[in-house]
């Protein structure tokens, strides 16, 4: 049924294929940019992934005028300084982001200071604190997960408070998505299990929350059915660019779905999770997606249950009763992260991650209560609730 009322939002150019990296040249010139700036870090350039995007600009107008690949797994305000020390200091008009979620939150944060002037970020921090549009933003994911390239949102740390500043603003929204197989294929076994995870996860939230509408549902749906065709066969052959690319397409319609749609307390314990315990954001998804789907299918299993179909396939939904297709969907997820567990140690519950501990619980518990992505969730969650989901998980 239609909901009375939506938005849905997503102005991102996708430019995704084989060969979509050498379309960047142009796409730029298109925006009158010719001095680009790459944003990465010292893993993506030691994996030799800057090198076939470097070809391309080879013979055109536009070049690549500096490289700054410091950024660090957490990202600081001290990195976005120093990268837009480094974008001013060789006169450059855009920005090119490539890599995971921090170097594409750093290319966000550090736009801001380019575009606004000045070395102070904080003034900006919070929700539609910019004036307006910022310089071009290219983003070429290097992960399958988080759906950074077509979200409005960055967060970046202040190591000096401990707190983790967020920004969002539809002016960070980046101009393009470039997605290319390429990318992501020296990614290893256990980061291709746990980026996807956080994509199935985004998905999934998108699909069943309580700001789901139609267009994000399409997407979401379409997100899940890629990831679950395409995981294992990626597992099974690094190299497959094919599944590789279904993927990154996975990962960024997934996005596209929950910036729509928001997501629910899986997001709520996995960033608590993350704080506490300092767990990567895709495997804290990984812990929590069945307990939290098992807690919320007392108010929506009829969603639950639809996701069976893009999940499982048409033979299993067909063949499984009406009553039972929400049960069956969270028992096909629990076996997917048995195989992932298998195939890739990526862990399934809090304990095989050897960095929690139940003393942590209340803490764990309290921040998820705090975060803002609890209300969106389906079924309203107490602090005892959200301690049972916990003791779940362990």
């Amino acid at each position: 049924m239609t909901k009375a009322y939506y938005e849905f939002f997503c102005p991102v150019k996708v430019i995704a294929g084989h060969a979509a990296l050498e379309h960047i040249p142009f796409e730029l010139a298109t925006l009158n940019a010719k001095n680009a700036l790459i944003i990465t870090d010292e893993g993506v350039r030691q994996n030799g992934l800057l090198a076939p995007i470097e070809q391309a600009f080879i013979g055109t107008d536009v070049k690549i005028s500096a490289i700054f690949d410091d950024v660090p797994p957490d990202s600081s305000l001290i990195t976005v300084r120093q990268a837009a020390q480094t974008y001013r200091e060789h006169q450059c008009d855009a920005i090119l982001a490539v890599g995971g979620g921090s170097v594409i939150d750093t290319a966000k944060a550090m736009n801001i200071l380019v575009s606004e002037g000045g070395d102070d970020l904080l003034k900006y921090s919070g929700a539609h604190n910019l004036p307006r549009p910022l310089k071009p933003l290219f983003v070429i994911p290097t992960t399958a997960g988080t759906g950074s390239e077509v979200t409005m949102i960055a967060v970046v740390s202040d190591p000096e408070k401990n707190v983790k500043l967020p920004f969002a603003s539809y002016y960070l929204i980046p101009n393009a998505a470039i997605l290319d197989p390429r990318m992501t294929q020296t990614l290893p076994v256990h980061l291709t299990a746990m980026t996807a995870m956080d994509a199935m996860t985004h998905a999934v939230e998108a699909y069943t929350g309580l700001a789901a509408n139609p267009l994000s549902n399409a997407y979401a749906t379409a997100a899940i059915k890629k990831i679950s065709e395409n995981l294992f066969k990626v597992i099974a052959q690094p190299n497959h660019t094919d599944a590789r690319l279904e993927l990154a397409q996975a990962s960024t319609m997934a996005g596209i779905a929950f910036s729509n749609s928001m997501v629910g307390a899986v997001h709520s314990l996995g960033h608590a999770l993350g704080a506490v315990a300092h767990l990567p954001h895709g495997l804290c998804m990984n812990l929590f997606l069945p307990y939290v789907l098992d807690y919320n299918a007392s108010i929506n299993s009829d969603k639950i249950a639809e996701l069976l179909l893009p999940l499982a396939g048409a033979d299993v939904y067909a063949l499984t009763p009406y009553d039972q297709r929400a049960t069956r969907a969270i028992q096909y997820i629990r076996e997917m992260r048995d195989q992932l567990f298998s195939l890739a140690k990526l862990p399934r519950t809090l304990q095989e991650t050897g960095k929690v501990t139940q003393a942590q619980f209340m803490e764990i518990a309290q921040k998820a209560l705090d975060d803002g992505s609890i209300i969106y969730n389906p079924k309203e969650l107490t602090l005892q609730d959200l301690l049972q989901i916990l003791h779940q998980a362990w």
